[in-house]
């Protein structure tokens, strides 16, 4: 197992190595990034500082090396480097030190304020929100995906069918808009519920507190599209086990119906479920930017569209390379779970 766990470890480092590439070409051939932070009204001597802070005088491989050197937890600064760039973490050595640190992703082009301390700002909201999704489709897809199977070819495995072929064909940010506009709007009298909302509010006292009522629609909107894969592959994965022989086995013995289904069916059926939560759920992380914008909610998608809108290109490259680190550690957490659930999986 530990070394499984290392190996795809390895294989995540290599995917992450490739998102920083990307990232970096992508995102630094776009225009002159020391005009979008002095703004209008620099000089030529205010904008030569700029590009030398930004390592825009050097040829473009050093800059990547720059770039690496910032965002990687291990790195070598100068002590100068780290007061200025005021880092975090543990150094080792004298004018030149081994770094292992926070990585540093930058200050923001608009608010000259630590990228990193941006995103953790907004990371809470999109954990919760990722969260609540996932809660909402497990909560109602696996006992859906179990009732259908067992219910075959009756107006409840129809019904099932029926609303996840729809889940899964609906955009999420075209059912974002119709969910946003019937219960946020239309609706609001009777529901309580708002267009848009923040995931805290702030009391008399200055001090954040949690707002769940904000929290009902775009986790809605948001599950719609997992819940209906949950519902599916849990009946698909019912099914095939409920025609094994040991299933047949238990109820020869006496057991009854609800312990033979729940007990034994569905957790010989729980794989390709916890395939699907695990790798919707680093989906929802990656992808809620749209839900996050169209309600409002102050997650790390929201931050990004804003900071697209605004050309401040830190932000956005901070925020792919920490969902895609999110991506990978829930993969590699996703394996580990398969060991746990089905003791027949072999890690070799």
């Amino acid at each position: 197992m530990a070394r499984y766990i290392l190996r795809k470890f390895l294989y995540s480092l290599l995917v992450l190595a490739g998102v920083v590439s990307l990232v970096f070409f992508l995102f630094q051939g776009f225009g002159d990034p020391s005009r979008l932070v002095m703004g209008q009204s620099g000089d030529a001597a205010t904008q030569a500082s700029i590009r030398k802070e930004l390592y825009l005088d050097q040829p473009r491989w050093k800059q990547f090396l720059y770039y690496v050197n910032d965002v990687s937890p291990v790195a070598i600064h100068s002590t100068e480097e780290i007061n200025r760039k005021k880092l975090k973490g543990f150094f080792i050595g004298g004018e030149t030190k081994l770094a292992f640190k926070v990585p540093y992703l930058r200050t923001s082009y608009q608010s000259k304020r630590d990228v990193w301390s941006i995103l953790m700002q907004a990371l809470p909201g999109t954990l919760l929100l990722a969260v609540a999704a996932m809660f909402i489709a497990v909560l109602i897809g696996i006992p859906l995906g179990v009732l259908a199977a067992v219910r075959q070819n009756t107006w409840w495995d129809t019904t099932a069918i029926f609303s996840s072929i729809i889940g899964i064909s609906a955009p999420s940010f075209f059912m974002g808009i119709i969910i946003a506009y019937i219960f946020g709007f239309v609706l609001s009298d009777w529901t309580g519920l708002h267009i848009s909302g923040n995931w805290f509010y702030i009391d008399n006292d200055g001090h954040k507190r949690l707002s769940l009522q904000n929290l009902i629609l775009p986790a809605i909107t948001l599950g719609i599209r997992p819940l209906a894969i949950i519902t599916q592959l849990t009946r698909s994965a019912m099914l095939d086990v409920l025609d094994q022989d040991y299933i047949r086995t238990a109820y020869a013995k006496g057991l009854g119906k609800k312990i033979v289904i729940w007990k034994h069916a569905l957790r010989n059926a729980l794989n390709p479920v916890i395939t699907a939560v695990t790798g919707w759920f680093a989906e929802l992380l990656a992808g809620a930017f749209f839900v996050e914008y169209i309600f409002g909610w102050q997650g790390i998608g929201k931050v990004t569209v804003d900071a697209l809108e605004k050309l401040d290109y830190p932000v956005v490259m901070g925020s792919v390379l920490v969902s895609a680190a999110f991506f990978t550690l829930i993969n590699i957490l996703a394996d580990i779970l398969y060991g746990v659930v089905d003791p027949r999986v072999r890690v070799r």
